[in-house]
């Protein structure tokens, strides 16, 4: 697997010293969006299907969107 842009950009941060004061300050908020990205990635690459699957039925279909109720009785 090819280096994400992610893990390209932490490793620039890394070589700066406000970078790494930066990355120390935000490291949480940082895992999380790179834990994020990865499953979009994942999500992503895995909404086409191949192999014998895709040769299978199609989906069912989506089923209708309800209108909220409001309480009233008519």
């Amino acid at each position: 697997m090819a280096l994400s842009r992610i893990a390209t950009v932490l490793g620039g941060l890394l070589i700066s010293k406000g970078g790494r004061r930066f990355a120390g300050r935000h490291a949480g908020k940082l895992a999380l969006a790179t834990l994020a990205w990865e499953l979009y990635q994942q999500h992503r690459n895995k909404a086409v299907p191949t192999g014998p699957q895709a040769t299978t039925a199609p989906p069912p279909p989506r089923p209708q969107s309800r209108t909220r109720w409001s309480g009233r009785r008519v």
